[in-house]
């Protein structure tokens, strides 16, 4: 029996492929940052409200009776995760500007319209610097 050849593949295709896995980083991480950083709603929590909100829970913990202080230290593990994440900061703009380079191709490829990508949140604006039209 002959063996049967492997084909290979060209640098033109590896290149292609790694293009792709580029852009698509590229789109999900600009994608995760607009999902984690859309406003929510009600009034923004300062950093200090949140202490001195833990500082009134700490007092309460002691007296209060078990169910309270279950609800009490649920709250507490809320607001450090939220006090937390308040010291977490994400460079929009190289995202964007990352997005920007890579949001055509991968919409092209992948069919993606203008409309899908506004209902996700992304900005007319933004849509606009990266070549992605109502048309397209």
């Amino acid at each position: 029996m002959a063996k049967r050849k492997v084909p290979t593949m060209t640098d033109q295709h590896k290149a292609a492929l790694a293009e792709g896995r580029n852009e698509s980083r590229a789109v999900k991480r600009y994608l995760e940052a607009l999902e984690a950083n859309r406003p929510k709603r009600g009034r923004k929590r300062s950093q200090e409200s949140i202490e001195k909100r833990l500082a009134e829970i700490e007092a309460q913990i002691p007296t209060a009776d078990p169910l309270k202080r279950v609800n009490l230290i649920q709250e507490r593990l809320n607001l450090r995760n939220a006090l937390g994440s308040t010291e977490d900061t994400v460079d929009m703009a190289a995202l964007e500007a990352e997005f920007v380079r890579a949001a055509a191709g991968y919409s092209a490829r992948k069919g993606l319209t203008y409309a899908a990508w506004r209902e996700l949140g992304v900005e007319p604006a933004l849509l606009a610097k990266a070549g992605i039209t109502r048309g397209s």
